[in-house]
C-alpha cells in the first residue's frame, strides 16, 4: 500500500474513532464524487434540526508548514469548489489530519495507552469565495481550529441549530 493510500486509511480511522468517543454514528458513500469522505451523524440533539449530521471531506498531510497560526493545505479546485457554499443540504468541512513523515510514528505504543501524532484541523469553506484558479486553491486552517470531541460535538451543535462554524 503506498503513503497516500495509508495517510487516508488513517485519518477515516482518526475521524471514527473521535465519533465514536462523541457517540457519533459515521458512513462512508459508496462514491467520493461530491467531495465527501466520511458522514457524521447525531442523535439526541434538542435543536432546530433533530438528527444532525456533517459532511466531511478528509485530508492527510506530513507537512505541518512553518507558520504557527496557520496549516496552508493544498485543496483540488473540485475539492474547494464542492465544500464551499451555502446551499447545501448539511454543513461540509474538510479535516487535515497532520501526521510525522514516518508512518511508523504516527502511533505511539506504550503499556497502558497508544498515542495519536499529531493533530487534525478543521475548516468550513462554506463563505470563502469563487476563485480564478483552474486546478487548486491554497486554504489557511487556523490552528486553533483542531479537531478533538468537544469541537466535533461543537460543530454538530451548529448543525443542529442549522448553522456552520
Amino acid at each position: 500500500m503506498d503513503e497516500n493510500q495509508k495517510k487516508a486509511l488513517f485519518s477515516v480511522a482518526y475521524v471514527k474513532a473521535l465519533a465514536a468517543q462523541v457517540g457519533f454514528t459515521t458512513s462512508i458513500p459508496d462514491v467520493d464524487h461530491d467531495s465527501v469522505d466520511i458522514i457524521l451523524k447525531a442523535r439526541g440533539f434538542q435543536s432546530k434540526i433533530r438528527n444532525p449530521q456533517l459532511e466531511v471531506q478528509l485530508k492527510c498531510t506530513a507537512d505541518a508548514g512553518k507558520d504557527e497560526k496557520f496549516l496552508k493545505f493544498q485543496l483540488s479546485l473540485k475539492n474547494y469548489n464542492d465544500l464551499r457554499g451555502d446551499n447545501l443540504l448539511c454543513p461540509r468541512y474538510v479535516f487535515v489530519l497532520v501526521v510525522p513523515e514516518a508512518c511508523n510514528d504516527w502511533v505511539a505504543h506504550d503499556v497502558d495507552h497508544a498515542k495519536i501524532k499529531h493533530f487534525c484541523y478543521w475548516m468550513s469553506l462554506s463563505e470563502l469565495p469563487e476563485v480564478g484558479n483552474s486546478t487548486s486553491v491554497t486554504i489557511s486552517i487556523p490552528k486553533i481550529q483542531i479537531l478533538t470531541a468537544e469541537s466535533m460535538r461543537s460543530l454538530m451543535s451548529s448543525a443542529g441549530s442549522g448553522g456552520v462554524c
